[in-house]
């Protein structure tokens, strides 16, 4: 399918240009052709619904920026510039929001800065025009009095401050006043030296969200001039792109926690490939290696694509997704993929034929990694990532808070571990315990620590809870259950070790304690105490041992339910551990020992 010499394992990079090029000109005629009219704009296209959220921005802002990637202005017999001029007035006409006005403002602006000579905006009515100058107005979800976006998580202060910016360098938007009014609020998280955002403050929400926020307000400031926003996010770019390039894994998946997993992980490693093109300051990496990783990523969702359907495949048997990402906006994440590639493609191009990188590695080289970055130390609760990669053990563990307590996507895991993975978006006790006290509340040990101390050769990791979350509160609500929970990781002979002790100062009953390992592997073989998952992909073992109490294990296919379902296809075992009326006493902790180790 791709050119690489399988001699010299590259990859070259006229030949990448003219391959994705083609790819987007074939896909989006396909899906152009499918609309014989947008009079009404039909409820379906190639058989699934165009009713989700984003929708028809998405596509006429992929639709944009192929214009511009490739220079053409035609594509399936339809005036590009004439066809998403009218499918942006379905978006203005239906209010739509966010997403949906920043996909409008970049496919504007992928035709032109110039209005005067902006086919798109020539050949819009008058009343079309104040139509679409209603659609890039970020009002309709940010409240200038307040300074506030309404009823949305902080990263979308980005959007907002995107779609300005955009506004105001095509003189569609007046108010300078406006304008840095609102990039000063979306940068206020990086005042003092503060490096990661939080996406729902004050709870310490961090996932992937904080790289993109990042970005979003960099470009904006770019657009703006604001040169003190630019050396204000600068140390923050610098250190949340080295955070990305050790956690991505080689075939270009990135963040492997929180709520944007799967298709979306690797959508998103074009876009900052993208950004890193274009902002060479901010590279963790050598070009050709960066390139490599978009390559793998590029690879990945190709091969995911039905060409018979013209869809990404993200409602396979066994693939996850958040509850956002509907069956409604299954061709909005297809047509997202679509503008993410011809928005990174030329940047990515353009950089490597500027550098006189001809070629470049079919893989990148990942090098050995183990380390702690934190991302809020205190006073109230501490925040970060653990990231290995050594050896056969390669897994992000995050210390950080989900979306409600005790979620499966944000536990302090080891996501990313071969053979090893959380069931989508669900309240399961992966890798963590979840412990029923007496009184019918269920804790957990996450959202955030109360202490976080990293060995210094980033190959040991020690938290403690003092305060706990629990099942069914909102995230935030720490409660003192009596209970300390210290838990120890460790590498030791290729193995991760968790290590848990719990004390009390007064006598506490568990009255159920649990704990799953959900597995990829099909296969399980128990030999001398311990668990093998086993499959073509290799093996995980498991063991717990040291147990202070009776804990029943059992195996549990979960077929293509919810706990089935992975960000990166079926999880179909899972290992349960189970115990109950555990009595702890003063002076007196109980300890364990989890132990897995991936073949």
């Amino acid at each position: 399918m791709f050119a690489a010499s399988v001699q010299a394992n590259t990859i070259k990079t006229a030949e990448l240009r003219d391959e994705v090029n083609d790819f987007l000109g074939r896909e989006l005629a396909a899906h152009l052709s499918a609309i014989s009219t947008l009079d009404p704009p039909p409820d379906r296209v190639l058989g699934v619904p165009t009713t989700g959220e984003f929708s028809w921005g998405t596509f006429m802002r992929s639709l944009a920026a192929y214009a511009e990637t490739t220079g053409k202005r035609e594509l399936a017999g339809r005036d590009l510039a004439k066809w998403v001029g009218q499918i942006g007035l379905i978006e203005a006409r239906a209010g739509s929001k966010a997403f949906s006005q920043m996909y409008a403002a970049l496919a504007l602006r992928h035709f032109g800065r110039d209005l005067k000579s902006n086919p798109l905006w020539q050949q819009l009515s008058p009343d079309e025009q104040k139509a679409w100058l209603s659609l890039l107005n970020p009002e309709r979800f940010y409240d200038p009095k307040t300074n506030k976006v309404i009823n949305l998580p902080e990263n979308y202060l980005g959007v907002a401050a995107r779609i300005a910016s955009i506004n105001y360098d095509l003189g569609i938007a007046t108010d300078r006043a406006f304008l840095d009014k609102l990039l000063d609020r979306a940068a206020i998280q990086f005042h003092d030296g503060a490096i990661y955002a939080d996406d729902s403050p004050p709870t310490g929400r961090y996932d992937r969200y904080s790289n993109e926020y990042a970005r979003y307000i960099w470009q904006a400031a770019e657009t703006a001039g604001r040169k003190d926003i630019l050396d204000r996010l600068r140390p923050s770019l610098i250190a949340q792109m080295r955070l990305w390039w050790d956690i991505v894994s080689e075939d270009g998946y990135g963040y492997n926690w929180g709520r944007s997993q799967g298709v979306v992980s690797y959508l998103d490693t074009p876009e900052i490939v993208g950004f890193l093109a274009s902002h060479a300051e901010f590279r963790p990496a050598s070009l050709a290696d960066i390139a490599a990783l978009y390559y793998q990523a590029w690879n990945y969702l190709l091969h995911d694509y039905r060409t018979d359907a013209h869809l990404l495949s993200i409602f396979a048997f066994g693939r996850g997704n958040y509850a956002y990402i509907s069956r409604e906006r299954e061709w909005q994440q297809t047509t997202g993929f679509f503008g993410k590639l011809a928005n990174s493609h030329t940047p990515i191009v353009n950089a490597l034929a500027r550098e006189g990188v001809t070629t470049f590695p079919v893989v990148p080289s990942l090098k050995p990694v183990a380390r702690f970055e934190f991302f809020r130390k205190g006073p109230e609760r501490w925040a970060g990532v653990w990231v290995v990669r050594q050896g056969d053990l390669r897994f992000a563990l995050p210390i950080t808070t989900g979306p409600r307590p005790g979620i499966s996507d944000y536990l302090p895991a080891p996501y990313g571990l071969r053979g090893f993975a959380a069931p989508v978006e669900q309240s399961y006790p992966v890798a963590t315990p979840y412990l029923e006290l007496a009184d019918g509340r269920v804790v957990v040990a996450t959202d955030g620590a109360d202490a976080i101390e990293p060995a210094a050769d980033g190959r040991s990791l020690r938290v403690r809870w003092n305060r706990w979350a629990v099942v069914g509160k909102k995230s935030g609500e720490l409660q003192d259950v009596g209970l300390t929970s210290e838990v120890v990781w460790r590498i030791e002979n290729g193995a991760l070790i968790r290590e848990e002790t719990l004390t009390s100062e007064e006598a506490v009953t568990i009255k159920r304690w649990r704990m799953a390992v959900p597995s990829t592997h099909d296969k399980v073989e128990t030999t001398d105490g311990k668990i093998r998952f086993n499959s073509n992909a290799g093996s995980l073992e498991v063991q717990l041992l040291g147990k202070d109490f009776n804990a029943r294990s059992s195996i549990v296919a979960a077929g293509n339910g919810p706990l089935g379902r992975g960000v990166r296809g079926a999880i179909p075992l899972h290992l349960l551990f189970e115990a109950t009326n555990i009595n702890i006493k003063p002076q007196t902790p109980i300890k364990y020992r989890l132990i897995l180790k991936p073949y």
